[in-house]
């Protein structure tokens, strides 16, 4: 049998999966690597980290599975958007990588839409300029290390470097290229007008691709170190959503993805490019040749989750333990114990800033409405629940824009859970799916692979793989009582907002 290979480079780990010709997942490995944070909202990593570890679970996968090298027809890439790979010209990394989630580089983002103006640069790239993506953390280099500037000469995101690794070429796909905010995303292009008018060389930008495009071969080097045949196809691939998307298929209008991540994103695919007049949602490429989608992504959502695990779990962490279970299923126990509203707490989980749709670097999470009655099991329902709101805030700007959508589709390592799936049917007021596909960007990078390789459209394919494994219908009593509940919480950030700014400049953030 034909396998191919999916990799999606994530924030803490690498997964690799292979998927046969037949599209069923033969097995999948991971590996993990650290995040490094030298100051306070600072997230970075070493590049050869991720390299090191796909090649270990690359080996891994193959022999766990059994499957020769030879056998694999095609490997695709999934990584973490945004992040900063800054190359000399020898191609050696320059410094470590600046991530989605760093929050550096407000005061760049600030002159990026001084210079070029909000209006027009919303208009080429679909995008505000947003801590989170590229062109302001070079910006930030130009400003702060410019002797690490004055040595760069190539720009890669995080996958595209491992794509660099295997094959010995440089590119990046058009779908991860659009959240560096140098692509103009109507034209699947780079965009001349807002590299030059921030003073970005054009010669750092590498070729550009269709996800399912082949960006190079294996490198008899790199074949020799994963085991896999020199010469394998490696498609261009995609950033984590669309891979996810696509992974789940979301590849034709109507249906939509909720990724329950580190972070959380709704994601709606879109036959043509249309950016949000007011840049609250984002307007991107698609990993399917010649159609774009919009999403909001807000920073905290597993991310926030697992933050209240870890602080707070610990009775959870020994149960889960002692019983041979996973301690979210524990979690989600005691939060069903509480009712919906969890009798008048809410929290608002913008424990990293918040990007749709407060594009606020500064925000901050708490507790709302405390008092005596309040045990662990409301506070862990309000986490649940104000991260649900939180993700209820993009569906309902991409319903404002006029794109209709029949079900929601949850992947992502909160989709495992029938407890939260009943809470998003029951807040988003949708139908909500699962598919057969649990590997997501993975899946769908995989999928890109198969595509590129065979020559057939990605939306065939996920036509043919993927199905529909479980339905959760929205239960309309609790429906109705999560929606004053949602009126409140969409009231407190602009009540807080400048709060937040005073404690963050309090604490010297």
């Amino acid at each position: 049998m034909a396998f191919y290979l999916g990799i999606d480079l994530g924030t803490s780990a690498v997964k690799c999966i292979l998927v046969g010709e037949d599209g069923s997942v033969r097995g999948s490995r991971s590996a993990e690597y650290p995040l490094l944070t030298p100051h306070p909202g600072w997230a970075e990593q070493h590049p050869q980290d991720w390299w090191e570890a796909s090649v270990r679970a690359i080996r891994e996968l193959l022999a766990d599975t059994g499957v020769r090298g030879e056998e694999v027809r095609g490997i695709g890439l999934s990584g973490q958007m945004h992040g900063s790979v800054f190359l000399d010209a020898d191609r050696n990394v320059v410094r470590p990588a600046l991530l989605w989630c760093d929050q550096r580089t407000a005061a760049q983002c600030e002159w990026i839409e001084e210079t070029i103006g909000r209006e027009r640069l919303g208009r080429l790239t679909g995008n505000r300029a947003l801590t989170g993506f590229t062109a302001p953390k070079i910006v930030w280099l130009r400003d702060k290390e410019p002797e690490c500037y004055a040595r760069t000469a190539h720009l890669l995101l995080p996958k595209d470097y491992v794509r660099m690794k295997l094959t010995g070429e440089l590119g990046m796909d058009v779908a991860d290229a659009s959240g560096t905010l140098l692509l103009d995303v109507g034209k699947r292009a780079w965009s001349r007008e807002v590299a030059e008018a921030i003073g970005i060389p054009m010669s750092w930008l590498p070729p550009l691709f269709e996800s399912n495009d082949i960006a190079g071969r294996l490198l008899p080097e790199a074949a020799e170190r994963t085991g896999l045949a020199a010469r394998t196809p490696v498609v261009a691939g995609g950033g984590d959503q669309a891979c996810g998307a696509v992974g789940v298929g979301v590849v034709r209008n109507g249906i939509a993805s909720v990724a329950l991540g580190t972070s959380g994103v709704v994601f709606v695919h879109d036959d043509s490019y249309q950016a949000d007049p007011l840049l609250r949602l984002h307007s991107f490429c698609h990993g399917v040749p010649g159609r774009w989608h919009r999403m909001g992504v807000m920073l905290s959502a597993g991310g926030a989750f697992q933050w209240w695990k870890n602080r707070f779990g610990y009775e959870e962490l020994e149960r889960a333990a002692a019983e041979g279970r996973d301690v979210y299923d524990c979690l989600t126990e005691l939060a069903a114990s509480a009712p919906p509203g969890s009798e008048g707490l809410l929290f608002l989980p913008y424990l990293t800033g918040e990007r749709t749709p407060h594009p606020d670097p500064l925000a901050r999470g708490g507790f709302v409405g405390l008092n005596v009655r309040h045990d662990k099991a409301h506070l862990t329902r309000a986490v649940l629940e104000g991260i649900t709101f939180g993700l209820r805030d993009s569906l309902e700007l991409i319903k404002e824009s006029g794109i209709a959508i029949t079900e929601l589709r949850v992947n992502g390592g909160g989709a495992r859970s029938p407890f939260w799936r009943q809470m998003i049917a029951d807040i988003f007021g949708y139908p909500v799916v699962t598919v057969n596909s649990t590997d997501g960007p993975a899946y769908g990078a995989a999928v890109m692979a198969a595509s590129g390789v065979l020559g057939r459209s990605i939306e065939s394919l996920c036509g043919e793989w993927i199905k529909t494994v479980d339905r959760t219908e929205p239960n309309e009593a609790n429906r109705a009582a999560y929606e004053p509940y949602y009126e409140v919480y969409r009231c407190l950030y602009p009540a807080l907002r400048d709060s937040f700014r005073r404690l963050s400049a309090l604490a010297g953030q």
